[in-house]
């Protein structure tokens, strides 16, 4: 069923990690319900838009990353292209600053 997708090590990882925060934040919501509150995102969110908005950035800077990684290798002369867990570590980081400023 799953054999279209490389699954790798930083790919197992980050849907492992995505699955985890869902429920996590499913067990949050039934424990303390939210409420919407303003950070510097331009509208209200509650913990669950924050999670799907930074989500989203996470994917796509891990899209940018994959997709840029070749001509970085170039750039910097290196002898190949930089590991995938910058692209995660950042993209994690990111995530915690939605979550927690937005």
């Amino acid at each position: 069923m799953f054999e279209w997708m490389v699954w790798t090590t930083p790919v197992a990882i980050f849907f492992s990690c995505i699955a985890l925060m869902l429920v996590g934040m499913t067990v949050w919501e039934l424990k303390s319900p939210t409420t919407l509150r303003r950070g510097w995102l331009p509208l209200e969110t509650t913990r669950g838009d924050r999670l799907f908005i930074g989500l989203l950035i996470a994917a796509y800077i891990n899209l940018i990353f994959i997709g840029i990684a070749g001509r970085l290798q170039e750039w910097m002369s290196l002898e190949a292209e930089p590991s995938i867990w910058i692209s995660f570590v950042i993209s994690m980081g990111v995530l915690a600053l939605v979550m927690r400023k937005g």
